[in-house]
């Protein structure tokens, strides 16, 4: 009858179908469906053929169509059907389902609710039809009758629904029901409502888990299922393992999931930047800490048991991944630099976090600001900067909201003399909004900052100078000039709160005054003290310029006393004055080249600033007068004084072990602080007058002399005392100098700059403060002097500076230079490109958002216009071939070379192109440029060549995969350095002229290792990712042929990769490799080679039944790894132990013990990796013998198992042996070698026919 029903449902016309089912009874049709599927027969073609035979324009038809398809889904529920036949069904149902009229869909879905709330249900499959059902009822527009009324489809469709959800459900089938609600497409309700309702959920799951763990452990079990955390997880998975954490047992399980979860997050992120292979394959989630960040917006709707979680959270990440300590103490706080490393960005995540949280829950704020307030007293000793800018960001946010807590920050305020200054400075500077509108917590602060001013201890002394110094600076005095007429933004730390009413600023100077008399009380105080007021008197006075008067009267009395008024007494300071004697103990009293640099600046500033607003007021200029004749007389004076006078002549003592000597040095130090001090007052107020110029060059002379004696008497071997000193030279001035000295072409300047161009030793020095400012920069973030802490500032230097290097170096080359004649030290062209170099670096690390901004500012044809045509690639590009031109010039001396030149343009060219676009013309030109010039030019220079090589390498990486290119270097470094076999004469490639006898090992060698190691891990995470994939199909019990097509690019891709590898290895294993490091990583990487491939296996060993086989490119693979590798590593090996004991044997003829020492701490070395490679080689020789039994393919044939490994003694040549050398262990092993060396031999020269 069934073949009957088929053959009718094949004619064209469905007439005799019809006919034929009507005559026959619905009882013995639905039999008939069930006999045939039960025993697994065409029963899809029957249910189709049924199907077509039963139109529902035809009631009789519709009616036999819904009895039929009820009988199919008790089919697929009654469990008796083989998977394959029910999944066929199902399919065929969902198909039908649209073809029911209205009343029909009704009535099969009123029979699935009616099944749910009896609990008939048997394994909840036939569920998948449902929403199916739900969803062609929606899509019918007839209204239908239910229940006593008539409903749309959309209303019948929630009524349905209601009816669903206010029943009782079975446990068995509660996951299946919950995960038919996804399929549903809902009416969507308001994300608040949702928010809500998901809120209530995470609460019953938890107390559910709280009254039953195992629920915990399977939750967890759960979200760690497949290798890839982060693919299980979404918003409202975070919220409630958050929420779990409030159950002690699951809180650590909990918080170091999430915590590794964020980590890997930023590490793929990281890996899927560095990669253009990578990024080709796949597509780029939504990262772990955006989840997390939503999970804080959402708990605004009422999730305060999520909150708790989401507060410790972001302190175990601050905690877990804050700034390190390093060696000397200091943490490089990088603000925005180029690429943050994964736990930088967690830290990060963790500020971002708390301070979201702060905003949106009042009740949490006080326990955050305590953790945090916390943290800074009690880690002291470790990097606190993250949570000190996590406080400055909090008190911005809401300074007004802050008052509550005030009692919380004026506790803290007792522990700033025990803390250290920078923290203390770092601790004022965040809470000073706070200051500006709590009059409690100012008070507070005085009150503590008066009793640190008499401390016994020096840091807390000077944490008193530091705290009220920011209270001159930000709190102004009636009168004193606007920030813009100060040129001097205020600082991003403060906000804006206008409280300051002509009262408060009359109240505020009375403040400031008495400030300045405390502050006058530590001029007493030790060196140390001073000098930190010097260099806080000229901000205070630019913020609030009605202060003065009081500063300028405060230092002009500190000045004289060490000033010698008497215009012929030379020299003109007391530098006696400024040493302390205390028993053999000699210190500096009074840092007189800081107390005049700061009287220089106040006094520039107050002359172009104030003077100009102040001419009805003349009787207080009385004070600015003394203080510019003291500095024309110094002036004069020191230009007259030799250097006997201040008896620091060749002959005086200046070493740091005699009393005498260290007096000297300071004097030294002193002399030369004082001439750069006069040579920027000079300078600044010269107005480009000859007789000033001449001044300034006589004071760089007095400073060069003391320069190089000191240079002199430090010795080769020790560091130089002059370079260790920090420059009194302000960034404006050294900006100011440079364009003077290189780019002033004004005719009326001219006569007046020649006197100081005509010293080629000042425009070298000039250069060289340059270099120094901002190598500062790179170490701190920030430069000394005035301005030093103002980032937009000293943004604006860096590129004045900048534009005058880069003519300078670009106009001048060293050639040119170098032809006249010849000087101590670098030239000047060679110290601009260093300083390029440098400050492209910095401005990366400092000023990534200002790239554009920067690279204008080095355009000088720039028009207005054309800002929006000019993007970053195309400017950058610009730059980039300026230093290619200066590349080629420089390669093209073949004479005289000069390779850190040539270095520091390689340096600077990889800088540049970082701010290249990968996808732009641009980018693929520098590649295509990088690669000719690593083919064409041999120079033997190992630096030049591994900075050539690393250029080459990271554009490449970002263009596509390199290894190709690693193939191809490594055929070249094995034409270069011959074959292990000495019999066989290798055939030079010479594909890269850069690689040649001189750089081919360990430079190049050791790149192309270290190369190969990254593009191992980006295949090892990778197969990670498929496995992940793999286990989550088998999880979800729903895997079939189509699920793993998708991987199938992927997996090509990685056997590819493997492939290339593969010939990569096989070449260097053949290459007679010198002793040492390359030997020893080459070993290492061959065994990650081989674990890798392992992992390749077990991947196709959980797929190939599922996937119906193994690639064919993969048996490809396994065929090539047993033909070209494994047998060259046993052979390799057989080279390394045999070179090993020929070393050793070397060690023992000289017979001196640290030489054999030497060689067997070699040959251990060596050899240890040894054992690790040939377990890596089994274990994938293992497994390959479990595939090919479950792959049905025969994996092993082309696997020859080795016989190096075979340690059998054959007695004639252990006789042999131990006649010529007593030592039988030695003996043994000489003859396992000889054993074994010639079928190495003939092996591989079988594998060099193999390969060509």
């Amino acid at each position: 009858m069934d073949q009957k029903i088929i053959s009718l449902a094949a004619e064209k016309t469905a007439d005799r179908l019809q006919e034929f089912l009507q005559s026959l009874k619905d009882n013995d049709l639905a039999n008939l469906l069930q006999n045939q599927a039960v025993k697994g027969k065409a029963a899809g073609a029957l249910l189709r053929a049924i199907f077509k035979g039963s139109p529902c324009s035809e009631e009789a038809g519709a009616l036999r169509r819904l009895k039929i398809y009820i009988c199919g889904i008790h089919l697929v529920e009654s469990g008796d059907l083989q998977k394959e036949v029910a999944s066929e069904i199902i399919g065929l149902l969902m198909l039908e389902a649209h073809n029911f009229p209205g009343p029909l869909l009704v009535e099969l879905a009123r029979e699935f609710v009616g099944a749910i709330e009896e609990g008939s249900l048997t394994n909840g499959k036939s569920l998948e039809l449902l929403p199916i059902i739900l969803t062609a009822l929606v899509a019918n527009k007839e209204n239908l009758a239910y229940g006593k009324g008539v409903l749309s489809g959309e209303e019948c469709k929630k009524q349905l629904i209601n009816t669903l959800c206010s029943g009782r459900w079975d446990r068995q089938y509660v996951i299946q029901l919950t995960s038919m609600f996804k399929l549903l497409d809902l009416v969507t309700v308001p994300s608040g409502e949702l928010r809500h309702v998901e809120g209530t959920v995470i609460l019953h799951i938890v107390f559910a888990i709280k009254l039953d763990c195992e629920l915990g452990r399977e939750l967890l079990k759960h979200l760690k299922a497949g290798q890839d955390f982060s693919n299980n997880i979404c918003p409202f998975s975070i919220a409630l393992l958050l929420s779990v954490t409030r159950i002690q047992r699951y809180e650590e399980q909990v918080f170091d999931l999430l915590k590794a979860s964020v980590v890997k997050s930023f590490k793929d992120l990281q890996l899927l930047q560095g990669s253009k292979f990578l990024q080709n394959l796949v597509t780029q989630r939504s990262c772990v800490s955006t989840m997390i960040l939503e999970v804080v917006k959402n708990s605004v709707h009422s999730w305060d048991h999520v909150t708790q979680g989401l507060v410790e959270f972001g302190f175990i990440l601050m905690d877990s991944y804050g700034p390190k300590k390093i060696l000397d103490g200091k943490t490089i706080e990088t603000s925005s630099s180029l690429s943050k490393i994964p736990n930088q960005h967690a830290c990060k995540l963790g500020a971002n976090i708390l301070l979201e949280t702060f905003k949106i829950h009042e009740m949490i704020r006080q326990e955050i600001l305590e953790q945090v307030l916390n943290r800074v007293v009690t880690r002291a000793s470790s990097p606190i900067s993250h949570y000190l800018d996590l406080l400055s960001s909090i008190i911005m946010y809401a300074p007004l909201v802050l008052q509550s807590c005030s009692s919380k920050v004026t506790e803290t305020f007792d522990y700033l003399s025990f803390l250290p200054l920078q923290t203390v400075q770092g601790l004022l500077k965040a809470v000073q909004p706070l200051l500006k509108v709590s009059m409690s917590v100012r008070d507070s602060l005085i009150l503590v900052l008066r009793k640190a001013m008499f401390a016994s201890q020096l840091d807390a002394r000077k944490s008193a100078v530091a705290g009220f110094l920011l209270l001159l600076k930000n709190f102004k005095v009636l009168g004193s000039l606007s920030s813009s007429q100060c040129s001097q933004s205020i600082g991003v730390s403060q906000v804006h709160v206008d409280v300051h009413s002509r009262y408060n600023s009359v109240a505020n100077e009375t403040f400031c005054l008495e400030i300045i008399d405390s502050l006058r009380r530590c001029l007493g105080q030790q060196a140390d003290v001073r000098l930190m007021l010097y260099e806080g008197f000229y901000d205070v006075l630019r913020r609030n310029s009605q202060l003065a008067n009081s500063i300028m009267q405060t230092l002009l009395s500190q000045l004289k006393q060490f000033y010698e008024p008497e215009p012929d007494v030379l020299p003109p300071l007391k530098l006696e004055a400024c040493i302390l004697t205390e028993g053999d103990r000699i210190s500096l009293q009074e840092p007189l080249d800081y107390l005049l640099c700061c009287v220089q600046h106040c006094l520039v500033w107050y002359k172009s600033r104030v003077m100009p607003l102040q001419q009805e007021e003349e009787e207080e200029e009385g004070f600015y007068q003394d203080l510019e004749d003291m500095l024309e007389s110094v002036t004069s004076r020191m230009i007259k004084s030799e250097l006997e006078d201040f008896e620091l002549d060749k002959s005086a003592d200046f070493s740091q072990n005699s009393g005498v000597g260290i007096k000297n040095n300071i004097c030294a130090s002193l002399v030369m602080g004082i001439c750069e001090v006069l040579i920027e007052y000079n300078f600044s107020i010269s107005n480009f007058s000859k007789n000033k110029f001449e001044e300034v060059l006589s004071l760089f002379m007095c400073y060069k002399k003391l320069s190089d004696i000191l240079n002199e008497k430090a010795g080769k071997g020790k560091a130089k005392t002059a370079n260790k000193m920090d420059s009194f030279l302000s960034m404006k001035f050294v900006s100011d100098l440079l364009t003077a000295l290189f780019r002033d072409s004004t005719q009326s300047h001219e006569e007046s700059l020649s006197v100081l161009r005509s010293s080629n030793e000042f425009m070298r020095y000039a250069v060289s403060v340059a270099l120094q400012k901002v190598q500062q920069l790179k170490e701190t973030g920030h430069v000394s002097g005035p301005d030093g802490q103002n980032p937009e500032k000293i943004f604006q230097n860096l590129c004045d500076i900048t534009r005058v290097l880069l003519w300078r170096y670009t106009s001048i080359p060293t050639s040119v230079e170098d032809l006249g004649k010849k000087e101590k030290g670098k030239s000047i062209s060679l110290l601009c490109l260093e300083g390029l170099q440098k400050i492209f670096s910095a401005v990366q690390q400092f000023y990534q958002p200002k790239i554009h901004h920067f690279l204008r500012a080095l355009d000088v044809t720039d028009n207005e216009g054309e800002e929006a045509e000019g993007s970053v690639s195309h400017r950058a590009a610009f730059q980039i071939r300026q230093f290619q031109r200066c590349l080629l010039n420089l390669l093209s001396q073949e004479e005289d070379f000069d390779s850190k030149e040539a270095l520091l343009l390689v340096t600077v060219l990889s800088n540049l192109s970082r701010l290249l676009e990968p996808s732009s013309p641009q980018f693929v030109q520098m590649l295509s440029w990088t690669l000719k010039i690593c083919k064409e030019n041999s120079w033997e220079d190992a630096s030049f060549c591994k900075g050539l090589m690393n250029l080459l390498f990271s554009l490449h990486v970002l263009y596509k995969s390199p290894v190709t290119l690693l193939r191809d270097l490594s055929q070249d470094i094995h034409g270069h350095l011959g074959d292990i076999d000495q019999d066989i004469e290798v055939e030079k490639t010479n594909h890269f002229a850069m690689v040649n006898l001189r750089t081919a090992a360990p430079t190049v060698c050791l790149l192309v290792l270290s190369q190969a190691e990254k593009v191992l891990e980006e295949v090892d995470w990778l197969i990670t990712k498929l496995k992940g994939q793999v286990s989550q199909e088998i999880l979800s019990e729903e895997a079939s042929s189509q699920a793993t097509l998708p991987n199938h690019p992927v997996e090509k891709a990685i056997i590819m990769q493997l492939g290339t590898l593969l010939t990569f290895f096989h070449e260097l294993v053949q290459t007679a490799l010198p002793s040492g490091s390359c030997v020893d990583i080459l070993l290492k990487d061959l065994c990650k080679m081989y674990t890798i491939l392992t992992a390749l296996v077990r991947y196709y060993l959980q797929v190939c039944q599922s996937s119906g086989g193994i690639l064919k490119n993969m048996e490809k693979l396994v065929k090539l790894s047993g033909s070209h590798l494994t047998p060259l590593c046993y052979s390799f090996i057989s080279y390394i132990q045999n070179k090993s004991q020929s070393l050793t044997c070397t060690g023992e003829k000289k017979g001196k013990a640290p030489a054999v020492a030497t060689a067997m701490a070699r040959v251990l070395r060596e050899t240890k990796p040894i054992p690790n490679l040939i377990f890596a080689i089994e274990q994938y020789e293992k497994f390959l013998i479990h595939l090919s039994k479950k792959s049905k393919v025969n994996l092993m044939q082309h696997m020859k198992l080795s016989t190096s490994r075979d340690f059998k003694i054959k007695g004639n040549i252990l006789d042999v042996v131990l006649r010529e050398d007593e030592d039988d262990n030695e003996g043994t092993a000489s003859e396992h070698e000889g054993q074994n060396k010639e079928p190495a031999k003939k092996k591989r020269k079988k594998e060099m026919k193999c390969l060509s």
